[in-house]
Parts: structure tokens; sequence; C-alpha cells
């Protein structure tokens, strides 16, 4: 007999956005009786009613959507361990828009009097006749000193601090 391949169902979010505020509903006594469902455990008794809502909603998105990217684990994982100074410039630094360089762009600077020019590659860089790995790595190559490549070229949003 042949095998028949279902596709995986598509999430439907008209079910999760019910199932979601069914759990709304629920005091705090139910909530623990469905964190034992879904965790297969006992949940933690000094969790309010709000974090264990919280958590079990997060929860059903998780395995119906899927899990956060790494990126985005690492930022929470750095949020949570830092000072809230460093978890402002954290969350604003993800939150920037990330310019993408296609190949074939060509970045141009001066410094030094003298126009400097970088062909974007698939993924490397090239300046002068040599491939460098990273915009940093160019930058450091024309100037010497330690920089950030995409402030060195202005593709950030504090580009106007650079002089040469």
């Amino acid at each position: 007999m042949p095998r028949v391949v279902i596709d995986p169902a598509v999430p439907d979010g008209k079910a999760l956005a019910n199932e979601i505020a069914r759990l709304r509903g629920l005091d705090v006594e139910k909530l623990r009786a469905r964190w034992h469902t879904a965790f297969r455990r006992r949940a933690p008794p000094h969790l309010p009613r709000h974090l264990l809502f919280h958590i079990l909603a997060y929860r059903l998105q998780a395995d119906r959507l899927g899990e956060l990217d790494a990126d985005s684990r690492r930022l929470l994982d750095r949020i949570g361990s830092g000072s809230s100074d460093e978890t402002d410039r954290l969350a604003a630094d993800f939150n920037r828009t990330r310019t993408e360089l296609k190949p074939g762009t060509l970045l141009t600077r001066e410094w030094g009097g003298h126009p400097q020019r970088v062909m974007v590659l698939a993924d490397r860089f090239s300046w002068n006749g040599t491939t460098y790995p990273s915009l940093s790595k160019v930058a450091f190559a024309i100037t010497g000193t330690r920089w950030s490549g995409p402030r060195f070229f202005g593709l950030d949003q504090s580009s106007s601090e650079v002089r040469p």
C-alpha cells in the first residue's frame, strides 16, 4: 500500500487567537492545570496569574508558529543579564533597520584627501585589488586603526561622527 504524506497544517491564526482568549479567562488554578498539561510538570508556585498566562500563551504560539530565531534569543538573554542602560541600547540596535548590501554595490569614501572605493562581492569586499571578509577589515586597511566598517562607510545611523 502506498504511503500517504500529508503536508503540515498551515497555522490558523483565528483558532490560535481563540485559544489564547480562552486562556485569558482561566483562573490561577485552571492555568496551573493547563501548565501541567503543557509542560508535564507542576507550575512553579511563585508564578502569579499574569506570568502563567503569558508563558502558556507564548508556548501555544511557539508550538504553532515556531520558536524565536537565534538572534532574538541571544538579544533576550543579553537583556536579561544586563543593566537597564545596556538593555535600552541593545533594543535600539535590534530595532534599527539593517542595510543589506547587494553584490556589485560600490561604496565610496574620502579618507586622507583620497577617494576610497570598495566593491561589494557575494560574501566579501574588494578594495585596491585585495579582498577582505568584512567592511571593518577594509576600514582597518585604509586607516590603520580599528573602525566599525559600516560606520566608516556611513551605513549606520551614527555615521555623522566619522571624520578623516
